[in-house]
């Protein structure tokens, strides 16, 4: 089996090389799933951000308000901290249990935004960083995502600069042209993956 951590900044268009590598074969473990399962009523994160960030971050009916959250966990970089703290380790336990249950699988991807920031690179056997200008992450959250351009460049701060996922790339994939093109890229690394997945390395 290889494992494939897939890795980019907001508006880079992860989720859609992710969705292409599923249509080859491949079985993907997302951590924003692994995320929200943790954050579901009774999942194991929701207690202790209630009592990190206080009741207001529930909807009446109990249930988390991401928004709430979002406001509050990225006002400054302390509580960014404070929201990573109690989230990141249990994505990572729950994310190397849901890799182990695909031992079977040739190619398991790691779909996980904060890769590079967390320290997981340990959990996979290849990096790949789907890339971007800046410029076209903060315009595509905006426009297609309907995010909110501060909210936007608040999260781009406290992630891995471009240079920083550059750096720990195996293999990067430009999706800044066309679908088409970005899909040129996925079929090539998947020939990739698939001729090297009963061999020891995929690096290089």
């Amino acid at each position: 089996m290889i494992r494939v951590g897939l890795t980019g900044g907001i508006g880079s268009g992860k989720s859609t090389v992710a969705r292409m590598l599923a249509d080859c074969g491949a079985a993907v473990v997302d951590a924003d799933q692994i995320a929200r399962d943790l954050v579901e009523p009774g999942g194991e994160a929701l207690a202790e951000l209630v009592t990190e960030f206080g009741p207001r971050i529930l909807q009446a009916d109990g249930s988390l308000s991401r928004a709430e959250l979002a406001a509050l966990a990225f006002s400054d970089p302390k509580a960014t901290e404070r929201l990573n703290a109690i989230m990141h380790p249990l994505i990572r336990a729950e994310a190397h249990r849901r890799l182990a249950g695909y031992s079977a699988a040739p190619v398991v991807v790691y779909d996980m935004p904060l890769l590079v920031e967390t320290g997981q690179r340990d959990l996979v056997d290849l990096v790949v960083v789907v890339d971007v200008p800046e410029e076209v992450q903060r315009d595509r959250a905006v426009r297609l995502r309907g995010l909110d351009e501060a909210d936007v460049r608040r999260r781009m701060e406290v992630q891995a600069t471009r240079q920083d996922r550059l750096a720990a790339a195996d293999v990067v994939i430009d999706n800044s042209g066309s679908t088409e093109d970005t899909q040129v890229q996925v079929d090539a690394l998947w020939r990739r993956l698939t001729m090297s997945a009963g061999s020891t390395s995929v690096e290089g």
